[in-house]
């Protein structure tokens, strides 16, 4: 090819790039990607290049822990491009290019899984949130550091969730803005009124919102600040509307299921079916606890921190086990390259220090790339990123034409709804589902409590007329 003509294919590329909305200072990434690529296969005409050579080549890309997440998403986008757009070749048409990059998106330092691996202490943790953010938490802890700091103590002495301490540190921000950046500790607990009052009628917050928030002060002036609350206020209450969970037929579920072709996907939804699990249980699955012996799972560290088990269904016992054979050959070739380490929370990473690199450890849905953790430099293959599972899942309920709205959870008050439909009681669906009250439970028996739906409509009793 003359250098005339590879600037006019360059040229035809960059104009697709454009016509596929690539940001202006984006193109040259992009260009510089597919050039990557092309060398790397240049023994090959561009024409006659196959799926397997992209498979080949994104799977050596993921291997490099210096690529970030943006950047791999970068790398399939121009490949896209060249292939389906400019080249237009028949298998890049139904190649799943954004399958691909929603499963190249790695955990944020802030991702719950991860979110306290390796920050040393609580004190450098909130100075990089001043440093690397102009949010009104980093405000707040710029002005009050020993608030943030204590209440951040007393949520993790309590073994309480990530999503609770960001939660609740968070609405200690937003109460300290409103009442204009004030120490809270000179402020009367009877201020909380006023300010959950504002938040139902000037933000509209819903119930549990509010709730929420209500629940995040009291935390801090009681457990933090060491005082007795015995009033917060006269604060008008959100209503909580009474909502019954989306639930699926049995016919939708497997419609739902015969639109999810790709293998991995299909499995994790069926999990989340099949044994009720929330999302965020599925994707961080381990293999040691897939008990095939017993056919159960054991469900690990849930909301309250709980253990539980659930039965494993006979109809995905070979899925699974295919599926784990798919994580030991990707964590022995992880090996091979020096790497094959997985997150593990602190107390267990002490205790067992050669635990990370056990085959046994590894998540059952492993991430298509290793990643560098920017905090402690470590090289890790973490699970694949709940949005992956959510997109697709959505996606299929598109195409099987279902009209409910459909997301994962879904699934789970399925799961629920329809066990309590084949007749077993209460209780037993409480421990499967792991809730701790069965108050909570008793919201799926609205579908064996239909006193209203069972009356005949007067319209179906009108006599028929000619």
């Amino acid at each position: 090819m003359t250098d005339q003509k590879i600037a006019r294919f360059w040229e035809k590329y960059i104009r697709k790039l454009e016509c596929c909305n690539i940001k202006s200072s984006a193109l040259r990434w992009h260009v510089k990607h597919a050039e990557r690529y092309i060398k790397m296969n240049e023994a090959v005409r561009l024409t006659q290049h196959t799926q397997q050579h992209v498979e080949d080549y994104l799977k050596q890309q993921s291997q490099n822990p210096r690529i970030q997440d943006w950047q791999h998403q970068q790398i399939i986008r121009s490949l896209r491009v060249l292939f389906k757009d400019l080249l237009e070749l028949d298998w890049a048409k139904s190649f799943p290019w954004d399958e691909r990059i929603h499963e190249a998106k790695g955990l944020s330092v802030e991702h719950a899984t991860i979110a306290r691996e390796g920050i040393g202490n609580i004190k450098k943790q909130l100075q990089n949130k001043v440093y690397n953010s102009k949010s009104l938490l980093a405000k707040v802890i710029k002005q009050y550091p020993k608030h943030i700091e204590r209440t951040i103590i007393e949520i993790r002495m309590r073994q309480y969730s990530i999503r609770t301490e960001k939660s609740y540190t968070e609405w200690l921000a937003r109460f300290i803005n409103f009442n204009d950046m004030k120490d809270p500790a000179t402020i009367s607990p009877s201020c909380i009124g006023r300010y959950l009052e504002h938040l139902v009628v000037n933000r509209n917050v819903s119930s549990s919102t509010q709730s929420q928030a209500l629940n995040a002060l009291v935390f801090f002036y009681k457990q933090v600040l060491g005082k007795e609350i015995e009033d917060v206020g006269v604060f008008r209450h959100s209503k909580k509307p009474r909502k019954l969970p989306v639930v699926l037929s049995r016919e939708e579920v497997s419609r739902l299921f015969a639109s999810i072709k790709n293998k991995q996907r299909n499995l994790m939804a069926s999990l989340l079916y099949g044994c009720g699990m929330r999302l965020m249980e599925c994707v961080r699955l381990r293999v040691l606890d897939v008990d095939f012996a017993y056919q159960q799972i054991l469900v690990r560290n849930t909301k309250g921190g709980k253990d539980r088990v659930v039965p494993l269904p006979t109809n995905l016992i070979e899925a699974l086990q295919d599926q784990i054979n798919q994580v030991k050959k990707i964590h022995t070739e992880d090996l091979d390259k020096g790497f094959g380490s997985v997150f593990l929370p602190h107390a267990l990473a002490r205790k067992y220090p050669n635990a990370p690199k056990e085959f046994r450890w590894q998540y059952v849905f492993p991430s298509t790339t290793i990643a560098e953790d920017i905090r402690t430099g470590e090289v890790r293959r973490h699970h694949i990123h709940e949005s992956a599972l959510q997109k697709h899942v959505k996606k299929a309920a598109l195409q099987a034409d279902i009209i409910k709205r459909v997301n994962c959870h879904t699934l789970r008050h399925s799961f629920a709804t329809h066990l309590l439909e084949s007749g077993y009681d209460i209780r037993t669906v409480q421990e499967l589902l792991g809730h701790a009250d069965v108050s909570t439970t008793m919201i799926y028996t609205h579908v064996l409590n239909k006193p209203g739906v069972a009356v005949t409509s007067p319209l179906d009793m009108l006599p028929v007329t000619e």
